[in-house]
């Protein structure tokens, strides 16, 4: 498939605590997918410098780290892909960027070709005039993946990336091996009632001085734009929604949700979406289901990312690596 030529160095993006991460995503009122630009020991920030033009006809290894950015739905669409073998495409959380997948993206690059992308008005790609909408988003990440030529792909989502998945399988059915949603949703009543109403209380100021703040400015095109992105998220995520059940229900794809316990997302409504995807049977009289899921104990929004990565990477790498349910 054409890729971009030119491996890029890591840099570091700056130590943060867990404890200061959380209290300043309690401070952002838990809005739907807001991850945090964190780094742990063995987090790193890669594609420094300006990202090269796609270029056919280029072998990777497994250490390179290719970047570009690719002409879609109007954007200019920032994208990394790492390692090789059959292609998974990685997508953020809100006001996140790749950064936030640290030692997930790697594990899952050492077997895979990894396509990491930033969405509109995210890290690298900048905005344009449109509001930020589910349905969009999921259309810009399937233009992307035509235009770099993957014909399939496994889909892994984490927060508002989790919903973009789900809402992948559904608009571009013919793209999606796999689906991974980690901590998304189908309802905006799926989260819990106090989540939604500190969604308003979301500002520029409630911001200053996080890692996610200092991550924008350091990458994004305009740098000034990030009240912008701050009042579009507030929008979209103030905007109630509840995708049609059927659709859901009509999506082929083998489906793993996944979610914490002390999640944002309530896990009757995991268990309400595992449903809808196929599984919730008597595996014993039926045999096992093309959906499955998994609710991490002890486990919050941010942590399923931050903290809970080998425990999230148990569950996920097996589902991915698993032979499809029709070729077992």
């Amino acid at each position: 498939m054409p890729v971009a030529p030119g491996a890029t160095p890591a840099r570091p993006i700056g130590e943060w605590s867990l404890s200061v991460l959380r209290r300043t995503f309690l401070a952002l009122a838990a809005a739907i997918g807001g991850t945090l630009i964190a780094r742990n020991p063995g987090f790193a920030q890669v594609g420094a410098g300006t990202p090269t033009a796609i270029a056919e006809g280029n072998d990777m290894t497994t250490s390179d780290v290719q970047s570009g950015y690719a002409p879609v739905n109007g954007l200019r669409m920032y994208y990394e892909i790492h390692g090789r073998g059959e292609p998974l495409v990685l997508i953020h959380g809100a006001f996140g960027t790749i950064d936030v997948w640290g030692p997930i993206l790697t594990s899952l690059a050492a077997n895979r070709q990894v396509v990491a992308v930033e969405l509109q008005g995210h890290g690298h790609t900048a905005d344009v005039d449109r509001p930020l909408r589910y349905e969009q988003l999921a259309d810009d990440v399937a233009r992307l993946a035509r235009h770099l030529g993957i014909a399939q792909a496994d889909i892994v989502g984490y927060s508002l990336g989790g919903g973009i998945a789900l809402r992948l399988a559904m608009q571009h059915p013919d793209l999606v091996r796999k689906l991974v949603t980690i901590s998304g949703g189908y309802r905006s009543d799926g989260m819990y009632p106090e989540v939604l109403a500190g969604i308003q209380s979301i500002s520029p100021e409630a911001f200053a001085g996080s890692p996610m703040e200092a991550a924008y400015a350091r990458v994004a095109p305009n740098s000034k734009d990030w009240p912008v992105l701050i009042d579009k998220m507030k929008e979209l995520d103030a905007l109630p929604f509840a995708w049609p059940e059927d659709e859901i229900r009509a999506v082929a794809a083998p489906a793993l949700i996944v979610s914490g316990d002390a999640d944002v997302v309530q896990p009757e409504h995991s268990v309400a979406l595992l449903h809808l995807l196929g599984g919730g049977v008597p595996g014993d009289l039926v045999g096992l289901p093309k959906a499955q899921l998994a609710i991490l104990p002890g486990t919050t929004h941010v942590g399923i990312v931050l903290d809970r990565a080998p425990l999230l990477l148990s569950v996920v790498e097996p589902f991915l690596a698993a032979p499809m349910p029709d070729a077992a």
